[in-house]
């Protein structure tokens, strides 16, 4: 059986942007590593908040398993700082691996200082209410993906992608194989081949003086 460290592991070798092309699921642009060098793979916890509130954030974090990256549709109102160093703090006790949030989060120094991995759509200030319902567990619309509890989440420089945990073989395949063929088009590049070449391009629609 293959452990979870190993699938992270390999997750994170591939890369958001390789596994958004291999059937993975790439989350909209607007989700970005909070900080530089944060990185993650891990299974999801989805959370749903009501705009402007994150009392399910702070359920979640009360009750999470460990290894899990938490994935948090705040709805549309996400300038808020629906996340800071005290769930940090409290998310790295209970052994949370990190956070992918469709808002906005604060204390960005701290949390890079802390190395906790949080994926978010900016930074803000004004903090959210603790009082209105929300959902831990349920599928949760983040960065314009469904995302289910245990899929597989990786985050890195180029954004986010999503694994639906059904279809993960398959997706660490073709994963595996566009790699090998890229690598393949970095050697052949070297030799003075040319894109335009390798990717049997038609450039006849180009104007050239």
């Amino acid at each position: 059986m293959i452990l979870d460290d190993d699938i992270a592991a390999d997750l994170l070798e591939l890369g958001a942007a390789t596994l958004g092309e291999s059937g993975g699921r790439p989350m909209r642009a607007r989700v970005t590593a909070a900080w530089t060098g944060a990185r993650v793979a891990a299974p999801a916890l989805p959370v749903a908040c009501t705009p402007g509130d994150n009392l399910a954030v702070h359920a979640a974090v009360a009750s999470a398993p460990a290894g899990v990256v938490l994935v948090v549709s705040v709805g549309d109102e996400r300038e808020l700082g629906y996340w800071g160093e005290v769930l940090t703090t409290a998310a790295e006790a209970r052994g949370v691996a990190g956070l992918v949030i469709d808002g906005c989060v604060r204390d960005v120094t701290r949390l890079e200082h802390l190395r906790f991995p949080v994926f978010s759509t900016g930074i803000a200030l004004p903090g959210a209410t603790k009082n209105k319902p929300g959902t831990v567990g349920q599928v949760a619309h983040v960065g314009d993906v469904d995302v289910h509890d245990g899929d597989w989440i990786v985050g890195d420089a180029d954004g986010v992608t999503v694994v639906p945990r059904d279809a993960l073989e398959p997706v660490l395949e073709a994963g595996r194989a566009r790699a090998a063929k890229e690598e393949h088009f970095f050697t052949a590049l070297r030799d003075g081949a040319t894109t335009v070449e390798l990717l049997g391009l038609d450039v006849s629609p180009i104007t050239r003086d």
